[in-house]
């Protein structure tokens, strides 16, 4: 139900982005610049640095502290438990799954769901691709059918039914902008999309560990991508940034209103004037983002919630400064 309902709306939409992506691209690197620049300083190498590779000092193990990085010889000669720091590798590699089905192409907000993906990816990139970083994509359009990968500087990628796309890791400011403009050119097209498939593009061929960001309204059954993403976890940091629509939460009083998926094409009328159908689709949306929130958790992925309705940009914010404190105190998952 919450799918069906997040593919209406009344509501004037936008030019298409891939009409005036340049413009688009422009307000987001200032808007990006102005609020991120400076957030992250150290050994911060991207957004989602994750507690790094590199072995450093040891410490006395704190309460949350990951067992994992158990410093047995020192705890040994201590008889004290200790936990072997790391630090962030100074080069990282940042993948990005960009889910841009059917059901992105939607938005009773300030923003279409598709201009919040966009903009995340605009945003990750910025704090990402500094001192040699590396960044790449993996865009899906729907389907299953697969692309090889190609090269993205000249211009975006073919939109074809069923695609899923490749764009290569580059370094540099002007490769991550050339990316960013072949994210924003890519059309959407109709036909469900397969999750699933996508997030396992970044799985296959193995890469070494870095930074892979999945955007997606994860809208699609978690058994679809639930594994992938854990299979993703066990090598990389993950995070997931999940974007909302209000509408998809609670249904508005406006009698009867049409609504259509367009990734299976199909057609209802909703009488929104019944209170209690109003309630039963607000629980079952809310018990919908529960078992991704559940799903995403079981994963270990760090979870980021974006709507088209707030400010985006301050959210993420606000989650980067969430991060950096975690890690600070040795909490970061």
């Amino acid at each position: 139900m919450a799918r069906a309902a997040a593919v209406t709306s009344s509501t004037p939409r936008p030019a298409p982005l891939g009409d005036r992506s340049e413009a688009v691209l422009s307000r987001l690197q200032l808007l990006v610049t102005r609020k991120l620049d400076g957030l992250l300083q150290g050994d911060y190498a991207g957004l989602l640095p994750g507690p790094g590779s590199e072995a450093g000092e040891s410490r006395e193990y704190r309460p949350g502290d990951d067992v994992r990085r158990m410093d047995w010889p020192v705890t040994a000669r201590t008889t004290t438990p200790h936990v072997r720091r790391t630090v962030a590798d100074r080069e990282l590699e940042t993948w990005l799954a960009l889910d841009l089905s059917a059901s992105l192409d939607f938005g009773t907000g300030q923003w279409l769901k598709r201009e919040v993906v966009v903009a995340a990816a605009a945003a990750i990139t910025h704090l990402t691709v500094r001192g040699g970083n590396r960044i790449g994509a993996v865009i899906g359009t729907g389907g299953g059918a697969s692309a090889p990968a190609r090269r993205w500087r000249g211009g975006p990628p073919p939109a074809g039914p069923g695609v899923l796309t490749r764009l290569p890791a580059r370094s540099g400011r002007k490769e991550a902008q050339g990316l960013l403009r072949a994210v924003a050119g890519t059309a959407i097209q109709p036909g469900r999309g397969d999750l699933g498939a996508l997030i396992e593009m970044l799985n296959r061929p193995p890469r070494r560990r870095g930074v892979a960001v999945v955007i997606s309204d994860f809208l699609a059954p978690a058994e679809q991508w639930s594994r992938p993403m854990r299979k993703l976890r066990v090598r990389h940091d993950v995070l997931a940034i999940e974007v909302i629509d209000p509408r998809e939460l609670e249904l508005p009083d406006v009698g009867v209103l049409p609504v259509v998926d367009p990734e299976s094409g199909e057609l209802h009328e909703v009488q929104t004037a019944d209170p209690r159908l109003r309630q039963r689709y607000a629980d079952a949306a809310t018990a919908q983002r529960a078992t991704i929130a559940a799903a995403l958790r079981g994963a270990g992925a760090a979870h980021l919630r974006l709507r088209t309705d707030r400010d985006w940009l301050l959210d993420m914010v606000r989650f980067v400064a969430a991060q950096r404190h975690a890690r600070t105190r040795g909490t970061t998952r």
